[in-house]
């Protein structure tokens, strides 16, 4: 859409218009009732591998490019005026998340705190060097998935928008999160201007 303006955006934290949410809810409650652990671990590694494949697209400078974008469903208004390497920073930050809350309830732990949209949001300034710290954090989620018996765990840590979760629950909504922001990506990259010969 347009470059490096500063629009008028809707405050981190926001949250999503209520329909949407709504239906959010429904598809990923279903989600979370038909998909194993298996199922939720190569769901997230499509992702990885198709916003790994797009990253081929950008260098240095393009992936420090804010882009307005038009907002896919599950965004909040405020991060449809990112760069690629600011979405890289906000998957590393939510991942790490993740990886925290599926290592605690699996051990028998609720998390402190609360989970926050607002919380997690990039650094403006992120440079391509994130892009190794996103790699290290998708390789985290995968192995703490991996590692308990079982993450089907009778304690559960609640998503702002999703309500008390399970590590399973947060297995599964690893894998979503990740697709919400690849085609946040792909927007990102279609609205660079053509690159000079």
């Amino acid at each position: 859409m347009s470059l490096n303006t500063e629009p008028k955006l809707a405050p981190p934290g926001a949250g999503l218009p209520t329909a949407e949410l709504l239906v959010g809810r429904l598809l990923f409650a279903l989600r979370r009732m038909t998909s194993s652990r298996g199922q939720a671990h190569a769901h997230f590694q499509r992702e990885r591998e198709a916003i790994g494949a797009l990253l081929q697209k950008c260098d240095a400078e393009s992936g420090a490019q804010r882009v307005l974008i038009a907002r896919p469903r599950g965004l909040e208004d405020s991060s449809r005026h990112w760069s690629v390497w600011m979405t890289l920073d906000h998957l590393r930050i939510v991942n790490l998340g993740i990886v925290r809350v599926i290592r605690a309830l699996a051990n028998g732990i609720v998390p402190d705190g609360q989970a926050s949209t607002a919380a997690v949001k990039p650094n403006p300034d992120a440079t391509a060097t994130v892009a190794a710290e996103y790699e290290s954090s998708c390789d985290a989620v995968l192995a703490a998935a991996a590692e308990p018996a079982s993450l089907d765990t009778s304690l559960r840590y609640a998503h702002p928008w999703f309500g008390p979760l399970n590590a399973a629950g947060w297995h599964v909504l690893a894998g979503g999160h990740m697709g919400i922001h690849r085609v946040q990506i792909e927007r990102i990259l279609a609205g660079l201007p053509p690159a000079r010969a």
